[in-house]
């Protein structure tokens, strides 16, 4: 009798305790699938097109909190640097960039394709999906050779803090945070606020 018990029931019960613990396993497996499901549809919902790394947004579907938007210009932009970008002249000081226009200068956002030797001073570097972005003042740079080059930031990157003059906007009724035509989302990372990038606006 001993010898059955051995040869028999106690290899039933280990098989029986391994398929208890293998049917957990993977219905926990399935509950982290369908939490990540969740988590991507969610964060795509302001996409247009099926690029899977920039979703563009029609400006028409994009609705600013405020209606008009301050220009912020002076008379002189003391120890400026010019740049030239697409035939385009822009002045580089304090940080920011400027466009002469009737004897000011208006502070503006340089446009994607923009290149720089050197980065401004105030620079945060952020990696994402293996690629290294610098980020100064709400613009996203790429180093390409010896030059720094302007360009869209890939739906996911994460940033801590938004340029003192971002503006709200709704899509669809829901609120997002926006500066330089980039779109955010914000969100916790490990308890700390921080902006995701959603989308990127197209003007039309």
């Amino acid at each position: 009798m001993k010898t059955v018990i051995k040869t028999i029931i106690l290899p039933a019960i280990v098989l029986m305790g391994m398929a208890t613990q293998v049917t957990a396993q993977t219905k926990r497996t399935s509950a982290k699938q369908k939490t990540v499901i969740t988590t991507t549809t969610k964060r795509t919902s302001v996409a247009t097109n099926n690029n899977n790394t920039t979703k563009r947004v029609s400006s028409t579907k994009v609705t600013y909190k405020k209606p008009t938007k301050k220009v912020v210009s002076v008379r002189t932009v003391p120890n400026k640097i010019e740049v030239r970008h697409n035939g385009q002249s822009y002045y580089y000081a304090n940080n920011k960039y400027y466009t002469q226009s009737r004897g000011r200068y208006i502070v503006i956002a340089p446009k994607v394709g923009f290149r720089i030797k050197t980065l401004p001073v105030s620079y945060k570097r952020i990696n994402y999906n293996s690629r290294n972005y610098y980020n100064a003042q709400g613009i996203f740079y790429v180093q390409i050779n010896n030059e720094y080059e302007v360009v869209d930031p890939e739906v996911g990157t994460v940033v801590y803090e938004l340029p003192e003059d971002y503006e709200k906007v709704t899509i669809d009724g829901q609120t997002y945070y926006e500066y330089a035509n980039i779109l955010y989302e914000k969100v916790q990372v490990d308890g700390t606020r921080a902006y995701e990038v959603v989308g990127i606006i197209d003007m039309e």
